[in-house]
């Protein structure tokens, strides 16, 4: 049974166990209790459960952590693998595929069966898979699972069904592609080296087969060991013994020689008449030191040996500098006749690849391009410029340029903004890249019936805003801004400067877009908020700078108490927070000991300054140090244009400001939020006791030092009454998820700095889990939320007090929404430690008390906090549970037209507010409706309206009409206030949905308001607030991302669960329609950046590097086959050049060289069953029915071999009517002559 504490005469009697009651707690909080019955409300609705199927629709960005690459190049398409067992595919823009093994597996090597339409991987279980890619969703057919030996190297020649398999002991097998059956057919190692050789060769690194005969294998082991292999003979037709270990080899397309890379940095050149030594023996970043000896290179990973006809051979590798060098970048090195080109790259060198003209490996190679894939960029280089330029990538492969650290994406945004957009990002695009077109253009692709204008807006680390067009499941870079600009940048030396030695001071921790408007809102790291305005000119302008002191300031003096569960009595010192407007910072504004007080985290730039086109900044918002402590972080915002209004909170309080006239409206704590209409009964304020901390966390602080009772007033602070008593309370502060109203923030290292002579001490099994939780934040929505001060936890007999130390502000380093990984404790012997710093992994709020904060410090917490705070599932509703030291903080904040009070007849201008205690007030304000009066008069902001409450914390509002229909936020039109005057039309401020009278009309007789928190959805009837449905989503778990969002011509609310789950529920009777267990939360990446839209759409990061979108629409589901690009065309092969009488007699009998005679089971036998498994593939229906006779759809190509075979006989056909009508006619013209000439003598001629 759920305690709740009473509050009778300031006087607190409860028991220790007892928890301060919740609006999840109470069985009479849930839902209101003296509502009127509400009427009956008739919606037709029309969405079913048939409506919504879950599904992967498309993956953008670069792959995550690439192993290998291949590249088709008769069908241009480039593939590649990944470490987790992901191959993508692309071709031209627009034919990206993902394909992923069940596995999970990493991809050791891709094989494309080259003009086939299908892709062999090799994976690190010891695998083979093969994909059939003549279907728009690829699947695999086949695989076989190697038992024995693993898998080192693979290669499949060109037009041939039999796969060489090289393993880790040196063996090597052969795989028929068509069936995936081993052959009996395996050189074994032993028998590829000389009996006399006493060591193991190493595993096999190298397989291909020589250019001038197809019966000769060429095998290099590791060791330097390389042996041709006479196939037919199956005995070794020479042997090559080196000293340096082997990395890569490469052919020269006569096969008269080949060359080898090696670990000391040498490439070696052999001739095949003469395999005793190497022809030729290279260092080529080698020099010659003082004493004559060469300078140690690194390895020389791979080489490539091209040909081309009208110049020198290029030589290509990576890797080979001197170990002298410290500090390089890694390189890749093109060596062309006696030129030598060296590339330096950004990142490592994960593989490289040359793209050349034929498939044939006993042609001249003519290289065009290198792809080279590194492990966070993918480039190619132009080969036919003397410069190597690359090329521009048509793929958004620069997502993480900057860690993404917040996400948002809009649906159906209005069709001009994207060329507008595209063409003024146009003008800032790089340039030097090579004229050419883009080498990898294989596959097709249609723009689909099933498009509209999509957005997708990312923010990063270093403070970047990127504008991306998604429409038509695609991904172009429209736009970028940066942040950072508005600010000075800080000079190393001063004050402020070591304070900011933080690595990203800039990041975005939510961004706020009203497409219609045009108005941006981003929310940074440091507490500050910048508002931005779109115009298509460039203007010198002068950003305002407002200031916030949005910092509740608690009591100081700590009093030592005898007994842990004596009444509490309360001293009035409370203060609400105090906005300053526009006045000058100053360190010295301080207390007298020099504490930073009244400064914001960053200085704006106070100047006039150049602003191009595009978004430009006007109004900057920051909140103020107060008495040596940070600002807390911004943990909801909104913004309406047609107000002219920006709300946002933290775990202190709600701010307004009047963006218009760039003044501060409210600047309110949550308490003082409420006045009267408090729904709690909170604990009074009390003489501090030396008691141990219920809120989790406790901090230690060296300097232990007196401090004054009070905080003098600001002037200009705003106060409003709390309650109805003389006696001020004391927000109990929950341990909060706090929710973003648009996108979710980013989460930020606290460094841990230790104290001299401290030591950190917890719980054993709690270690594990405060390695990432101890001052990490790791919520999907919000930071940590603190005021008041540090405590020593100490007996009666300690100091009274302490002071806290010289704050930091509350970011280190920011944390990609891609980087950070959670493990989810599975048993625990103190129950509430582990589980508390569970929550804090998912919810990221640091619960300290109210006299905790950050400091420099380590943590500790005692066994016996442990023991008081075990946590239960039946004291606490959801994770946004009650406790005594924690603070209630502001998780959503919209603005909309509604009904403040019961009372009201006609829908005013509110402010919906979600508290993480599940509360939900409505502030109505009175806006001035004339233009020019918006410009002067202020805008009046009345008494908290209705209070409602909900399990949970509060994560999103939804308004509908009584027909059950979206209703829009009120909206500016756009309009460029940069463009020059019309004389003839003045610029007029155009307001959609906006009028007492227009609303009216629309809302009816009301409207029903959706409101949804961690564990439960409400709908409510306004004005008369009246609860019309309710339904608990989730127990066991709690929602981090809730929407409500329009499909198929109807709205429904769309839920993300912590467990995985994606769920929809109707509206408004919130009945599920689809509940799908989707994917574990593995990641608090996938929480951050979770977003859904309209349309049935949504997306996530899914990997530090790439965005993945879904979508849960049925309708789009049945249509992606469309909208995907097909990988496969019908390409003829490029005939073989004609070798010529001489080559073909003297070169050696390659063409006759039958592999089916060799390998089959008819001369090879069976391979042992043990030795690998073969396992039959989905297909996927598509697949089955082109793949339906064969591995490799060999109907499909049996089918375009008897088109091409049809054609090539019609040709035949008219050749030989030709023949045979000029033979008649020839036949005709001599019988004529013969006759003519019949009886005439031989001196008649």
């Amino acid at each position: 049974m759920k305690k709740f504490r009473k509050v009778l005469d300031g006087l607190t009697t409860s028991s220790p166990g007892g928890t301060v009651g919740s609006p999840s707690c109470g069985s009479a909080a849930g839902t209101p209790t003296a509502a009127p019955t509400p009427k009956e409300i008739d919606v037709q609705e029309t969405l079913v459960s048939e409506n919504f199927q879950l599904c992967k629709t498309v993956r953008h960005g670069f792959p995550y952590q690439p192993t290998a690459l291949a590249f088709d190049p008769v069908q241009k398409i480039l593939a590649v693998g990944s470490r987790t067992g992901g191959v993508r595919i692309l071709g031209r823009p627009g034919v990206d595929c993902f394909c992923q093994h069940e596995s999970g597996a990493a991809v050791l090597q891709l094989q494309f069966l080259i003009n086939e339409g299908a892709l062999v991987t090799a994976c690190a279980d010891d695998t083979l898979h093969l994909w059939n890619l003549r279907q728009r969703r690829p699947a695999i057919l086949h695989s076989l699972k190697f038992n024995r030996e693993r898998i080192t190297f693979c290669h499949l020649p060109f037009q041939s069904k039999w796969l060489y398999v090289g393993t880790e002991r040196g063996n090597t097998h052969i795989v028929n592609i068509e069936s995936f059956i081993l052959s009996g057919y395996v050189i074994m190692w032993n028998k590829a080296i000389e009996l006399s050789t006493k060591t193991h060769p190493g595993p096999v690194v190298h397989l291909s087969d020589s250019p001038k005969d197809e019966g000769k294998l060429l095998i290099g082991f590791e060791s330097g060991t390389i042996v041709q292999w006479d196939l037919r003979g199956k005995k070794a037709d020479f042997r090559i013994y080196y000293d340096e270990a082997i990395h890569s080899v490469s052919w020269h397309h006569e096969g008269k020689q080949f060359m080898c890379s090696h670990s000391d940095g040498s490439l070696t050149l052999w001739n095949l008449r003469n395999t005793t030594k190497p022809f030729q023996v290279t260092f080529p970043h080698g020099k010659i030191q003082k004493d004559g000896r060469k300078e140690s290179c690194k390895p020389i990973l791979k080489v490539e040996y091209k040909t081309s006809r009208n110049s020198e051979p290029f030589v290509i590798f990576s890797g080979g500098l001197s170990y002298d060098k410290a500090g390089r970048r890694p390189t890749l090195t093109i060596m062309h006749g006696k030129a030598i080109t060296v590339l330096e790259m950004d990142y490592p060198i994960v593989e490289f690849m040359a793209l050349c003209e034929t498939p044939y490996n006993n042609e001249v190679q003519e290289p065009y391009a290198v792809v080279v894939l590194l492990e966070k960029d993918l480039i190619v280089v132009d080969l036919t410029q003397s410069n190597f330029p690359v090329f521009e990538n048509p793929y958004p492969m620069d997502i993480h340029e900057s860690p993404v650290t917040c996400t948002a994406y809009f649906a159906d945004c209005p069709p001009d903004i994207i060329p507008i957009l595209y063409s003024i990002g146009a003008k800032h695009k790089k340039t030097g890249y090579s004229q050419k077109e883009w080498p990898i253009a294989g596959g097709t692709w249609t723009l689909g019936s099933h498009t509209y204008p999509e957005i997708i807006i990312t923010g990063h680390a270093d403070g970047s805003i990127k504008f991306w067009d998604a429409s038509a499941i695609t991904l172009q870079m429209l736009y970028k801004l940066k942040t950072s600009k508005v600010f000075e940048k800080p000079k190393p030396g001063e004050g402020r400067a070591a304070e900011l030695v933080e690595e990203d001071p800039f990041a975005v921790q939510m961004v706020s877009w009203c497409p219609q408007s045009r108005i941006f809102c981003v929310v940074g790291i440091s507490a500050h908020i910048i508002l931005y305005r779109f115009s298509k000119y460039d203007a010198n302008t002068q950003i305002v700078s407002l200031e916030v002191r949005l910092q509740c300031e608690q009591e100081d003096v700590i009093s030592p108490s005898e007994n842990e569960n004596n009444p509490c009595f309360s001293e009035p010192s409370p203060h609400s927070p105090q906005p300053h407007h526009q006045h000058p910072a100053s360190p010295s504004s301080g207390t007298p000991e020099g504490l930073k007080d009244s400064i914001p985290c960053l200085k704006v730039k106070d100047r006039v300054v150049r602003v191009p086109p595009g978004y430009q900044a006007e109004l900057v918002i920051q909140l103020l140090w107060v008495d040596g402590e940070p600002p807390q972080q911004i943990t909801s915002l909104d913004i309406n244009s047609a107000y002219g209004l920006l709300a946002f909170g933290n775990c202190n309080g709600l701010a307004v400001v009047d963006y218009l006239q760039k003044t501060i409206l409210l600047c309110l704590s949550t308490l003082d939020l409420y006045g009267a209409a408090d729904p709690y009964q909170r604990l009074t304020r009390s003489p501090r006791r030396n008691r141990q901390s219920t809120s989790g966390l406790t901090e230690l602080s060296d300097n232990q030092q007196s401090v004054d009772m009070e905080r003098s007033k600001s002037p200009t602070s705003v106060h409003y009454p709390t309650s109805l008593h003389n006696e001020p309370r004391v927000l109990p502060e929950p341990v909060a998820s706090l929710r973003a109203s648009h996108c979710s923030p980013v989460f930020y290292l606290l460094d841990n700095v230790k104290g001299p002579g401290r030591k950190l001490s917890l719980p054993t099994d709690l270690k594990t889990d405060l390695d990432h939780v101890n001052g990490h934040c790791t919520s999907p929505t919000s930071q940590p939320c603190s005021a008041g001060k540090p405590r020593v936890p100490m007996g009666p007999e300690g100091p009274r007090l302490t002071r806290r130390g010289p704050g930091r502000p509350p970011f280190r380093k920011a944390q990609s929404a891609a980087c950070m990984e959670i493990s989810l404790p599975v048993s625990h012997t103190e129950g509430y430690a582990s589980r508390r710093a569970m929550l804090q992994q998912f919810h990221g709020v640091t619960m300290y008390s109210h006299d905790e904060h950050h400091t420099t410090s380590p943590y500790c917490w005692s066994e016996r906090e442990s023991r008081e705070n075990s946590f239960s599932r039946s004291r606490s509703s959801s994770v946004s549970s009650i406790d005594r030291d924690t603070k209630e903080a502001i998780t959503t904040l919209q603005f909309g037209e509604s009904y403040g009070r019961k009372s009201d007849a006609l829908p005013t201008p509110c402010l919906w507010v979600g508290t993480s205690l599940g509360v939900v007030l409505l502030i109505p304000m009175s806006i001035p409706t004339d233009q020019e009066e918006r410009m002067e008069e202020p805008v009046t902001i009345g008494p908290s309206g209705a209070v409602l409450m909900l399990k949970g914390s509060v994560l999103r509002f939804g308004f509908l009409d009584c027909m059950g229909a979206l209703i829009q936020s009120p909206h500016e039109v756009w309009r460029d206030l940069n463009a020059p005057e019309d004389p003839d039309r003045p610029r007029r401020r155009k307001l959609v949905n906006f009028s007492p009278s227009s609303s009216q009309d629309a809302c009816g007789e009301g409207h029903l308001a959706v409101v949804c928190s961690e564990r439960q959805a409400k709908v409510f009837l306004m004005p008369s607030q009246s609860c019309l449905f309710v339904h608990n989503i989730t127990e066991s778990s709690f929602v981090l991302r809730a929407d409500v969002v329009s499909v198929y011509n109807s709205v429904c609310l769309a839920c993300f669960c912590a467990n995985g789950h994606v769920m929809t529920l109707s509206l408004p009777s919130l009945r599920p329609l689809m509940d799908v267990n989707y994917l574990p939360l593995t990641d608090m990446r996938i929480a951050r950046t979770f977003c859904f839209t309209n349309g049935g759409q949504a997306l996530y990061l899914s990997s530090p590097t790439e965005i993945q979108r879904i979508t849960y629409s049925q309708e789009m589901c049945d249509n992606l086959q469309e909208m995907l690009g097909e990988l496969f065309t019908p390409i003829e092969t490029p005939e073989a050049q004609n070798r010529g009488f001489l080559k073909g007699f003297f070169g050696g009998n390659a063409h006759t060289f039958d592999r089916e005679e060799l390998f089959g089971e008819a001369a090879a036998g069976k391979a042992s069953r043990s030795l690998a498994q073969h396992i039959p593939g989905q297909g996927g229906m598509e697949g089955m029915k082109v793949a339906a006779s064969g591995a490799v759809g060999e109907l499909a190509r049996a089918r375009i071999a008897l088109d091409e075979r049809g054609q090539r006989l019609g040709e035949l056909e008219e050749r030989t009517a030709l023949m045979m009508t000029s033979a008649e006619t020839f036949s005709k013209h001599a019988h004529e002559l013969m006759l003519k000439c019949k009886d005439k003598k031989w001196y008649q001629f």
